[in-house]
This record gives C-alpha cells, structure tokens and sequence, in this order.
C-alpha cells in the first residue's frame, strides 16, 4: 500500500473515530441520583415495564379484569353490611354503598400500588445486574399499572351512582387534581419502600399489615368528620388528620364525585404537603442508594 493509501485510510479512521458518541456512566455522588432527564429518556422502557405488570398480573386467570370489577362490589357489600347495618357507621347523608365505595377506590389503588411496588426491585433483580437503566422507573411502572384497574372501578361507581339516582355535581371538574394526589401519595410510598425492601427483605412482611391498619386509620369505611370531631373535643385542631395523607386524597375525591359537605380545604392542603414533601424525601433516599442495588439485589 503506497504512503498516499495509508494516509487516507487513517484519515478515515480517525474521522470515524471522532464521529461515535461515547456514553461514559459514572456513579453517583450524593444525593444526585435522581435526574427527570434520565427517565425521560427512558419512557419507551417505562411503557414496556408497566405493560409488563399489567400482564402479569392477570395472566393465567379465571376471569382476567373482571376482578377489577368483582372486588370493590363485594368489598361494598361487606363494608355495608358490617359498618353500616351492623356498626351504625354514617355517610353524611349519602347511601352508604356510594359513600364506601368512592373510598375504597382510592384506597385500594394505593394499597395495591405499594403492594405491588415492595418486591419490584428485588423481582427485576436479573434486569438490574444486567443493564442499566433509571432504577426508579421499577417502582413507577408497578404504581402505574394500577391506573387500568382504577379506572375500571371508575365505571363501576358510575354505574352505581346512575341507579342510586346521584347525579355528578360541577366539583367533579377537580376529580383529575385528586386522582393526581393519589397517584404521588401512592409513587412517594413506592418508591421509598421498594429501596428500603432491597437493603431489609423483612419490609415485605411489614408493610402489608400497615396497609390492614391504614385502612381503619384512614376515612375509607367512616366520614372524617367523625374524627376530626374527636380531636376537637380533646382541643387539638382537625386538620392534623391530614397528615395522613390519604385522608386528604379519600375525602377530596368523595367531595369531587358527589359534592355534598362543605369542601375539606384544610385536609387537603395538609395531605398534600405531606405527599409532596414525602416524594421529595423518597426522590432523594432513592437517588442515594440507587447505585447499590446491583450489588445487593
């Protein structure tokens, strides 16, 4: 090869050299971890993971989706027969049936979300000591395949409200704010609990009686107003119960559907500075182990 050739082909050489883009991953420093960048850019990823949850889920089943609508129906049933006829519980002036189910709907999409987001990580641990990826995008997408179950129960309170003869007021126009409060309410918990479930397996078993006890502790079978009666009468302020957050998420989405009772402002506004400020928590805890995993997983 003449010195004419050899130059041109290093010429190519280096040209297509200069021309490849090279991604260098570093780890983490800090509590940097997390970047909305990242995940956005793996979107398509985040798709096929929740696609993926929401076939596992109801692969090899009897009746696929219909528990979505089988389940909250015999919860009511049961929440009505118990707390209702049996307990006295009341529904501020609403049928008992419509009152528990427009609680149990966002409760159970929280419960489930965590439910399903405690063993995400460690479940995907042959996806994670293979690629990278944003770890986050885990929990996000076992909180997300949520959404279809949520929003078939959806059609099954309207059902219901369409034979009670309760008709939707304007305040439904905020339903998407609640579903929305509910979903970081839900994510915050997810995301918190799925990191703290790679370090210590034994959350696992922790976290589903939580759940049991959230649900008492929670608006969800009785009015708030029952509970923030009793913390008045011993001189502490109502609002307290929002600190919980679910209170703020169960009574914003009665008030949104049916719009009955004066709007629980003070609830909500205490609820939802609790779910933020716990994403903004969880986001940092996350972002700090997250480059641990695949060593611990």
């Amino acid at each position: 090869m003449t010195e004419t050739g050899r130059a041109n082909r290093m010429e190519n050489l280096i040209s297509l050299d200069t021309s490849c883009n090279v991604v260098v991953l570093k780890p983490t420093k800090g509590f940097s971890g997390f970047s909305v960048q990242g995940v956005l850019e793996y979107r398509e990823l985040l798709y096929f993971l929740v696609w993926r949850d929401i076939k596992v889920r109801y692969k090899q089943t009897f009746i696929g989706v219909i528990w979505a609508v089988l389940r909250p129906l015999l919860t009511v049933a049961v929440f009505t027969l118990v707390f209702r006829h049996f307990a006295g519980f009341g529904a501020n002036g609403i049928p008992y049936p419509i009152f528990s189910l427009a609680g149990i709907l966002p409760w159970t999409f929280f419960a489930e979300g965590l439910s399903q987001s405690i063993n995400s990580l460690v479940g995907s641990s042959q996806l994670i000591t293979k690629v990278y990826f944003p770890r986050i995008l885990i929990p996000t997408a076992s909180v997300l395949s949520g959404v279809v179950d949520l929003a078939i129960s959806m059609l099954v309170l309207i059902g219901m409200m369409a034979i009670y003869g309760i008709k939707p007021a304007y305040s439904i126009l905020l339903l998407p704010a609640f579903l929305l409060l509910a979903f970081v309410t839900t994510l915050s918990g997810g995301i918190w609990l799925s990191a703290m479930t790679v370090r210590y397996r034994d959350f696992r078993y922790a976290v589903p009686f939580a759940i049991q006890i959230g649900l008492f502790v929670s608006p969800v079978i009785y009015p708030a107003s029952e509970i923030i009666t009793k913390l008045e009468s011993i001189g502490l302020p109502g609002w307290l119960y929002g600190l919980n957050p679910m209170v703020g998420v169960i009574e914003g989405f009665r008030w949104s559907v049916y719009g009955a009772g004066s709007f629980p402002g003070g609830l909500i506004l205490t609820s939802s500075l609790v779910a933020l400020s716990g994403m903004f928590l969880a986001l940092l805890y996350f972002g700090r182990v997250e480059r641990s995993f695949a060593d611990i997983v």
